[in-house]
């Protein structure tokens, strides 16, 4: 192996699958050393693979693999895997902060030993290990850490419908903001590393179901996109927040219809969060807010869609929506997108649904007032969806397209 990462050593946080294992897979084809830093030990009920099995996997891709049980939370943990890379490996080239822990819920949703996980997981892990591991990649002749985190952004729409894991986000890439700056003379690179769209993954397809994987990207293009940060010049790439599909871009690959789950929904992908190019554009009612309840929130939502529906968007959309309703204002409501001139309002439409959306009346009023985005609903379960997952994930550019007529 005489690739550009060959001989170099990564230690890896969470990378015993996902998105830390195929950066890890990556740079095994080059015949680095890898460094897999992860909690799995056992095999998890719902989860496969533990840093045995990864390691295994990364030896078989033509690099040398050294999996070591940490949980990122303990410095003892952390301190005794960076010393046992320096022994196995004799340095550290390359760290990649990959570690993470997810809960979008709201404020009040959140459970404080929840909250106590992100932060410890995602802000205080990722400066724990990048401390430890900072004196060692003084050494390396072209050093990087690799945070896996979002740009940083203020607006308030990524902070509203799930602030506790924002913020626990946000001190990752705070961690390149400064780190990027203080380590600059010894010629560190730090940056950070983001999906433009949902990254299928096991932990991902435990929490939303199999369906979601048609509208998500590999892990692969994080890899390849990871590849290319890491094997770039270290004092002359620092202090970046990149978007995989930009990085690849940039490296001339222009077709990208391979890391798709399914290639024939290419261009009908999810999302990710916290990118201005998806924002949470949510049809707002706030007018109409003072108004909602007593009986009639509903009614009047479904009369203001109503009156902005027209044929340009039923051509557009192409769907029948089934919204049932539980709580204080439980049944059946429509939008038919897909017939005539189209239509809404309460009962069941007159042509078979091609999805059937349910949750209460509070999150129902959250999610067409903006509070609630229906990509982050339907993570969360408050949202449940049954058929067409590909017509209810238009759902968002649909209100966003109601919203800029009102």
């Amino acid at each position: 192996m005489m690739g550009k990462l060959a001989g170099r050593t990564l230690f890896i946080t969470g990378g015993s699958r996902g998105i830390g294992k195929a950066i890890a897979l990556r740079a095994a084809q080059d015949g680095a050393n890898i460094v897999i830093a992860a909690k799995t030990a056992e095999p998890h009920p719902k989860l496969p693979g533990t840093i045995y099995t990864a390691a295994k996997e990364v030896e078989a891709a033509g690099g040398k693999c050294l999996p070591c049980i940490v949980d990122v939370r303990e410095e003892t943990q952390v301190r005794a895997a960076v010393d046992a890379a320096i022994k196995a490996f004799g340095g550290i080239d390359i760290l990649v902060n990959n570690a993470s822990a997810i809960s979008l819920t709201s404020t009040l949703d959140t459970e404080m030993k929840r909250y106590d996980l992100m932060q410890n997981i995602n802000t205080r892990g990722t400066f724990l290990v990048s401390k430890i591991c900072i004196p060692h990649l003084k050494k390396s002749t072209n050093p990087h850490i690799l945070n896996l985190s979002p740009p940083l952004n203020m607006s308030k729409h990524w902070f509203s419908n799930h602030v506790a894991y924002t913020m626990a986000k946000y001190g990752m890439s705070m961690c390149v903001l400064g780190m990027a700056e203080e380590f600059a003379s010894d010629g560190i690179a730090v940056n950070a590393l983001w999906p433009r769209t949902a990254i299928h993954t096991a932990a991902i397809e435990m929490l939303t179901g199999p369906d979601s994987a048609r509208h998500s990207r590999k892990p692969e293009i994080m890899a390849d996109a990871a590849y290319h940060i890491l094997t770039k010049p270290s004092r002359s790439c620092s202090g970046n927040f990149f978007i995989d599909d930009d990085v690849l871009k940039a490296e001339g690959v222009t077709d990208l219809t391979h890391y798709a789950c399914d290639p024939s929904y290419a261009d009908k992908l999810m999302p990710d969060f916290f990118l201005d190019d998806s924002p949470n554009t949510s049809f707002e009612i706030s007018k109409m807010k003072p108004n909602l309840g007593g009986g009639e929130g509903i009614a009047k939502i479904f009369k203001t869609i109503e009156d902005k529906i027209n044929p340009e968007l039923v051509k557009k959309v192409q769907g029948v929506y089934l919204f049932q309703v539980s709580g204080a204002e439980e049944g059946f409501w429509h939008i038919d997108l897909k017939n005539g001139s189209g239509s809404s309002g309460k009962g069941k439409p007159e042509a078979a649904p091609d999805c059937t959306l349910s949750m209460d009346s509070k999150n129902f009023f959250d999610m067409f007032s903006g509070k609630l985005k229906p990509s982050a609903a339907f993570m969360t379960g408050k949202l449940k969806i049954t058929g067409n997952l590909q017509i209810a994930m238009k759902l968002e550019k649909l209100m966003s397209s109601l919203k800029s007529k009102m």
